[in-house]
């Protein structure tokens, strides 16, 4: 018998589908037991990869890992136990950058077995009752909001606990026209700097007040067990919260805010791949098991139908998927498209840990935003003085 230990993260769309393909896997290979552990939502940003690949030979991780995790060989290169057909087709039904995030040093180093990126979520309920469209720019956003701050009714808010803010700084970033954290001395520009983090303290005044403290996941259980949350530029999708049942109300997600260019460009790329821990002692039975996940059939079925949100793009324009989750895929797939990848460094890691509490804290303490990127600018230096070399970004 061959015994297999995972982990991924502790919802429905992290947990749910690796169990369902687990008992399917098991069923035509019954010498093969996979059990899946789970970690929280913050423990799946932050956690040490290269500590959980000491424990485990599958890993669901995000793929701003993959830097530190092959400088340390925490992982295994999936290319030498997978199909060259399987792999192409792989990257054929990619979704935006989603499978070549996974990608770095000229190997396969996960299986882009879910896609996400930051979109807008609405009640179109709510919005039929104000008789609002759903903005299309963040003039709207902040119009809107300010009009709904005035009637002391409801929100438009943006979750930001520290480990959002980061988030949220990179894809206004990007949606400005600047790519954060690409340079060799900054963090991004001045500029630039200065009007995202104008527009995020407009974002937190504008909120409710407990969002500052709220993740993704606490602001869709809010906005679909209440009336107090109306709209939603900023948070990761979560196709979930779009089928009929899954909570009070039904949640619709559309496109980002356009940039200026009137496209829905910048999202931070966010989802999981499915990864190999250097020290599986069953490598060709994890790899094929990963290999059945990311397949065609599973992601466009068993996986979504459990509670996945699927990385197959063949998944994304199916017409069952889309009818079961109210057109989410369809219509947030411009913006995955178009997403903005992290750096993927080794190093990287502590500048996105540092960048969250630096960010919630300007947020928090009413902080000077020169000051704030002075902070940002030093913490991102050091990680390029000290990291090993730099590689693929």
């Amino acid at each position: 018998m061959i015994e297999l230990r995972g982990s991924t993260w502790d919802h429905t769309r992290g947990y749910a589908p690796m169990v369902a393909t687990s008992e399917a896997y098991a069923a035509t290979h019954p010498d093969v037991h996979i059990h899946w552990e789970r970690r929280t939502l913050s423990d799946f940003a932050e956690m040490s990869l290269p500590e959980l690949a000491l424990r485990y030979d599958l890993i669901v991780l995000d793929h701003p890992w993959i830097g530190g995790c092959v400088a340390k060989g925490s992982l295994l290169p999936l290319d030498p136990y997978l199909d060259a057909a399987f792999l192409s087709d792989q990257v054929q039904n990619g979704i935006g950058r989603s499978h070549a995030s996974y990608h770095f040093h000229g190997q396969q180093w996960a299986l882009a077995i879910d896609a996400a990126a930051q979109v807008s979520a609405y009640r179109p309920d709510l919005l039929a009752q104000l008789d609002v469209e759903v903005p299309q720019t963040w003039d709207e956003v902040i119009t809107l909001g300010q009009r709904l701050k005035r009637q002391g009714r409801a929100h438009v808010t943006t979750p930001l606990l520290h480990i959002d803010c980061f988030p949220c700084f990179f894809t206004l970033c990007a949606n400005a026209g600047e790519q954060a954290f690409t340079g060799e001395a900054v963090a991004v520009s001045r500029p630039v700097g200065r009007h995202v983090l104008g527009m995020m303290r407009t974002l937190m005044e504008l909120g409710h007040q407990a969002a500052i403290n709220w993740n993704p996941p606490k602001v869709l259980d809010e906005m679909s067990t209440g009336d107090e949350i109306v709209y939603c530029p900023l948070l990761f999708g979560y196709s979930n919260y779009a089928r009929t049942g899954y909570r009070d109300h039904i949640i619709r997600f559309t496109n980002i805010p356009a940039d200026p260019d009137d496209k829905p460009r910048g999202a931070i790329l966010g989802g999981g791949g499915l990864a190999i821990s250097s020290g599986c002692k069953n490598p060709e039975a994890a790899a094929d098991y990963a290999a059945f996940v990311a397949s065609s059939s599973i992601q466009s079925g068993m996986y979504f139908d459990s509670g996945g949100q699927p990385g197959y793009r063949g998944a994304w324009l199916s017409g069952h998927t889309n009818a079961v989750a109210g057109n989410f895929f369809g219509d947030t797939l411009a913006t995955l498209d178009l997403a903005a990848m992290r750096p993927r460094y080794d190093g990287w890691i502590s500048v996105q840990d540092h960048a969250c509490q630096i960010l919630h804290q300007f947020l928090t303490e009413n902080g000077n935003p020169d000051r704030t990127l002075d902070t940002l600018d030093e913490a991102y230096r050091q990680s390029l003085a000290v990291a090993h070399p730099r590689g693929q970004v």
